[in-house]
């Protein structure tokens, strides 16, 4: 019997809507209904009617008893990956309305000169300007002149423009020019949606702050009706509260206070992982975690160092420059729908095509005909034929083994096991190549982290992903496949607010670090008016300041967390960061404070969870199967496990399969699991040996 009040998180994938119901005891109860790309909220509200008919209990009496729902969306990605946002204008400062193609000049592969950029999100015609003129420093250069305004809005309005972007030259410094601009575009044009570059990026960076307002203006008229029509709906059927959606930070927010901003919602699914990583941190008894969270089309990796999650504030989106406050997540393409084929040169490869929610792998018989990953494991005995997600799919063991034999074995000349080995093999090395981004490349040593292992496929490619990179420990959750869906439910409200700065880091007479406190105060003073209105107190509210900072001549800003405002502890925690990204810092160097950063937290209150009685009791495989491992054991007949009787205390020694309502968990051979004390997996690898990017060499010298 549910006891109230519930918390509810809901995390809309690709694949399968996820839904997790926590009560007021710690129960928890799990459901996957498929997804409804076409209509998101029909599936949110299928996942509801589901979870309702679970408990025996009505879709109001669920919703009316919930204190707290959190919900993850990918509708704003898939606007802007889907190219099916508004149709925009951009009001620039005259003379820039090329900035925006122009971009920065950089590619993603120097070496690839041929390669388009993406086009605009808003062509030539549509980009027009204003007479005006800003300094730098914010002083009025030429008055704003808006009878030059009129001639673009009736182009815009003739061309039936939904929406518009406003991004004047240094409006970061004064946006005077840009709001007024804004009010007249709105008053001339009721009903289209307007967005000014400083209420959206408020950073210095003429094409980065243009980008990111052109995005917002771009999918703001297709996500906010969303997100406002299911905050109603939800309303109706019960929910006492407003709906709250998570954000690229990682935190959660009302939907009127992130109407506006819904470029902020980019990353909303996968950064609810944070919420997960911060529960979970305390079973595992590490500060520092690396998360691999495999789903359906991709592999989403993130790092947490003493307890703290990287964040930036630089994201790229299918090409898109993006400057928002965003957890640093690396996403690759591994994941269980993956699709392998043979390419013009007769390699294989895996991805980056993904099989998608429909028609999906061949396995799901839902008129897939290429291999994937899941197809993949299901050849190689590593998941069973048969329902899953409570017989919302059936895996079919013939069509898997058909699709493998006539896109990869037969092109190939090997057989068909040996073809599916190849695409675990091929997706794992992606998985560990994105793994070593986040931490080899940043600085810091693999050896030393706990490897999380989520998402439905997470289970299947964690301890090999752990090996490859020297991992200890792999930790598994029993809520794997719906990771984020519980992360929603142990989220914190956060709002971020950012300043450009541009001073060196001295002080004269004491008038920097004075100016420095007063800044400080100011964006505080905005982020507690945000929590006044989201109902929080200053009993429950926190804020966490972070600076951005450079050697003076430096091209590229360091992101340095400092809560301080002590210029000689700013400068301490500058050195310490950047001798760890770089592997110096110049003790006299002047140094640039290029911006500085604070987020209004309002904390939720812990959840807790119930986990069965301790046991040390034998744990009794329920049958034994002929599986592929990994490269170092091949195939094996091994002990299967159900996950639902193993209790905390037990243990056993790999390799085995576990089967859990949400993943599939495969312990390999000379690891050691442990079923933890919150009902979680912990395992510890067995012959973490040097492999072939150097991870172990890197770093002998830290041992």
């Amino acid at each position: 019997m549910l006891i109230r009040p519930y918390r509810i998180g809901v995390d809309v994938g690709g694949t399968f809507t996820d839904l997790l119901v926590v009560d007021a005891s710690g129960e928890i109860h799990a459901y996957k209904s498929p997804s409804v790309p076409s209509n998101p909220a029909q599936g949110v509200i299928a996942a509801m009617e589901l979870a309702a008919s679970q408990l025996g209990i009505s879709v109001h009496a669920l919703l009316s008893g919930t204190s707290q729902f959190v919900h993850g969306s990918t509708v704003a990605t898939n606007t802007l990956l889907e190219k099916k946002g508004a149709k925009t204008g951009l009001l620039t400062t005259e003379g820039f309305r090329d900035s925006l193609e122009i971009r920065r000049g950089f590619r993603d592969d120097v070496w690839d000169h041929r390669k388009p950029y993406p086009d605009v999100l808003v062509p030539r015609y549509l980009r027009l300007y204003v007479s005006e003129r800003m300094a730098h420093d914010g002083t009025v250069i030429k008055p704003l002149d808006l009878s030059s305004v009129d001639s673009a809005i009736q182009i815009f309005k003739n061309e039936q423009v939904e929406s518009v972007a406003v991004s004047l030259l240094h409006a970061y410094r004064n946006p005077a020019h840009e709001k007024a601009v804004g009010d007249y575009v709105r008053r001339s044009m009721p009903g289209t949606w307007v967005t000014e570059s400083a209420a959206v990026a408020p950073i210095i960076g003429e094409y980065e702050r243009t980008s990111t307002v052109v995005v917002n203006g771009y999918i703001a008229p297709r996500v906010t009706p969303y997100l406002t029509e299911l905050d109603r709906r939800l309303s109706e059927l019960g929910l006492p509260r407003g709906l709250l959606m998570v954000q690229s930070n990682g935190g959660a927010i009302s939907v009127p206070e992130v109407a506006n901003l819904p470029v902020r919602l980019i990353l909303s699914g996968p950064a609810a992982g944070v919420g997960a990583l911060r529960f979970f941190g305390h079973d595992t008894k590490s500060k520092d975690l690396m998360a691999i969270e495999v789903g359906g089309t991709s592999c989403d990796v993130t790092l947490v160092k003493n307890g703290a999650v990287s964040m930036t504030d630089q994201i790229n989106v299918d090409g898109f420059h993006l400057t928002i406050p965003a957890v640093e997540i690396h996403t690759v393409g591994a994941g269980g729908g993956t699709i392998g084929h043979v390419d013009s040169a007769g390699m294989m490869q895996a991805g980056p095509q993904g099989a998608g929610a429909r028609p999906g792998p061949a396995c799901y018989g839902f008129g897939g005909e290429y291999p994937t990953v899941t197809d993949a494991n299901l050849v190689l005995g590593r998941l069973k034929p048969g329902s899953y997600a409570g017989g919302a799919i059936s895996l079919n063991m013939d069509k898997a083994t058909d699709a493998v034999r006539r896109h990869l074995s037969e092109p190939l000349g090997i057989d068909v096991e040996e073809a599916a080995i190849g695409l675990i093999k091929l997706v794992e090395q992606n998985i560990q190549h994105a793994i070593e981004k986040v931490s080899v490349e940043r600085g810091y040593n693999p050896r030393l982290f706990t490897l999380v292992a989520a998402g439905g496929a997470g289970a299947l490619h964690g301890p090999s992903a752990a090996r490859s990179v020297g991992c200890s420990s792999l930790y598994v959750p029993r809520l794997a496949g719906v990771f984020c869906a519980f992360g929603m439910c142990n989220t914190d409200v956060r709002h971020d607010y950012s300043l450009t700065w541009l001073r060196e880091l001295n002080d004269k007479d004491g008038e920097h670090q004075q100016a420095l406190d007063r800044a400080f105060d100011e964006l505080q003073s905005q982020a507690e008016g945000f929590l006044h209105r989201e109902g929080f107190s200053a009993d429950n509210s926190t804020f966490i300041r972070g600076y951005e900072m450079r050697y003076v001549g430096q091209q590229w800003n360091v992101s340095v967390d400092c809560q301080s405002t002590n210029l000689n502890d700013v400068r301490r925690s500058f050195e310490t960061t950047h001798e760890r990204l770089y592997g110096y810092f110049q003790e006299e160097g002047p140094v640039l404070i290029a911006g500085i950063r604070l987020a209004g937290v309002g904390v939720q209150p812990p959840l807790t969870v119930v986990a069965p009685a301790y046991s040390d009791a034998k744990a009794t495989p329920t049958e034994f199967r002929r599986v592929w491992v990994d490269h170092l054991t091949g195939f094996a007949v091994i002990p299967v496990y159900d996950g639902r009787l193993l209790l905390p205390g037990q243990s056993l020694s790999g390799p085995a399969i576990i089967d859990e309502s949400t993943t599939t968990l495969i312990v390999g051979s000379h690891d050691e699991l442990n079923v933890t004390a919150a009902n979680n997996y912990l395992i510890k690898i067995g012959h973490a040996e040097s492999n072939s990017t150097g991870v172990r060499s890197n770093f002998q010298a830290a041992e």
